[in-house]
C-alpha cells in the first residue's frame, strides 16, 4: 500500500531519470487533460509532499496521488545493439491503466492506475496543499506543530487521528497500525489520553524502537508518537522493500498489519483485525479504515 515512503522512494527515482532534461513528449489520458502538450518543456524538479508527488514542468506542477493501487514506474531506453536498441522497454503494467506518460530522450515516465492526477500552475501549488500537516519525511519537518494540530481534537482517538493528512502527511494504514503497536497503545485511545492524567502524572502506555518490539517502560506521550513515526517513515525510505520488524531478511515484514489471526510476535496472542474511522472520512472514501492490533500488548482503553 503506497504510503509516504513509498512516494519519496518514486520521487527519488523520478528526479534521478527526470531532472535536467527536456521532455520529448507527453501523454495524459485523462479528459480534463488530454490535449496537453509539454514537449519541449523541461523537468526542474520532483518532489514528495506527504502522499502527494509533485513533479515541476516548466511553469506547471503536475500533482499525483497514488491511493490504493498507484505507481511511477521509470524505464531507459535500450542502448544495447539487438532487437530492444534505441526502444523503450515493454511496460510492466497494462497499458489501459497508465494515466501519464513523460518522455525525455532516454528515459519514460509512466504513471498507472493513479488515484488523484491534476496539472496546475506552479504558483497555485502551495494553496492546493495547503492543507496538509507537517511531512514526516520533508526536510521542514515541525514536530511541535504536528502535535498541536492532533491536540485541537483530544476527543479522536490516535489511530484515526494518525490517518488524518491535516495533522502530518504520510502516514497510511500501514504505518499506524505499526505506529500504534510499537507504541504499545490501542488505536481507539484517546488523543488528550496521551499526554497524562491533569495532574501530570504520565500515562502508562508502553513504546519501542522502529526496528525493535515494544519495551517494558512507561510513558508514551504524544512526543514519543511522533518521533516514532518520523523514525519508521525514514528508516523505510530508504529500503526497496517496507519493513517494520527489523532489517533485511526479517519475516514477517510487519508486527501486526496484515497478520489478522497470528501470533503476536511478542506476546503470542493472536492478532485483531478491526475497523477505526469516522463517518466523514469513510463517505468521501479518503482512508482505508482496516485497523491490527494485539489485544494483549495494546489492551483497549476502559469506557
Amino acid at each position: 500500500m503506497p504510503e509516504g515512503d513509498t512516494v519519496y522512494r518514486q520521487a527519488a527515482a523520478l528526479s534521478t531519470a527526470l531532472v535536467g532534461k527536456l521532455l520529448v513528449s507527453s501523454d495524459f489520458r485523462v479528459p480534463d487533460y488530454a490535449t496537453l502538450d509539454l514537449s519541449g518543456e523541461p523537468v526542474e524538479s520532483v518532489v514528495a509532499r506527504g502522499k502527494h508527488l509533485l513533479m515541476r514542468v516548466g511553469q506547471l506542477s503536475i500533482q499525483s496521488h497514488l491511493r490504493m493501487e498507484g505507481t511511477w514506474h521509470v524505464y531507459a531506453r535500450g542502448a544495447q545493439e539487438g532487437e530492444q536498441a534505441g526502444r523503450f522497454p515493454r511496460w510492466r503494467r497494462p497499458a489501459h491503466t497508465a494515466r501519464c506518460i513523460l518522455t525525455t530522450e532516454d528515459q519514460q515516465a509512466v504513471g498507472f492506475s493513479l488515484g488523484e492526477l491534476h496539472v496546475l500552475p506552479r504558483a497555485e501549488e502551495a494553496a492546493a496543499l495547503s492543507y496538509l500537516g507537517p511531512d514526516l519525511l520533508g526536510p521542514d519537518w515541525d514536530a511541535e506543530e504536528a502535535r498541536r494540530r492532533l491536540l485541537h481534537d483530544q476527543r479522536r482517538s490516535i489511530g484515526v487521528a494518525l490517518l488524518d493528512q491535516r495533522n502530518l502527511a504520510g502516514i497510511g494504514n500501514v504505518f499506524r497500525s505499526e505506529i500504534c503497536f510499537l507504541a504499545r497503545v490501542h488505536p481507539a485511545v484517546l488523543v488528550g489520553e496521551l499526554e497524562g492524567s491533569p495532574d501530570g502524572t504520565p500515562d502508562r502506555t508502553q513504546a519501542a524502537g522502529p526496528d525493535g518490539p515494544p519495551s517494558d517502560q512507561p510513558g508514551v506521550t504524544l512526543n514519543r508518537i511522533l518521533d516514532l513515526a518520523r523514525r519508521l517513515l525514514s528508516v523505510n525510505s530508504l529500503r526497496t522493500r517496507r519493513r517494520t520488524t527489523g532489517t533485511a531478511g526479517s519475516t514477517p515484514d510487519y508486527w501486526v498489519y496484515g497478520r489478522r489471526g497470528q501470533a503476536c510476535l511478542r506476546c503470542r496472542t493472536r492478532i485483531v483485525r478491526a475497523e477505526l474511522g469516522e463517518e466523514d472520512l469513510r463517505r468521501r472514501a479518503v482512508q482505508d479504515r482496516v485497523i491490527y492490533y494485539c489485544p494483549s500488548c495494546q489492551p483497549a482503553p476502559q469506557p
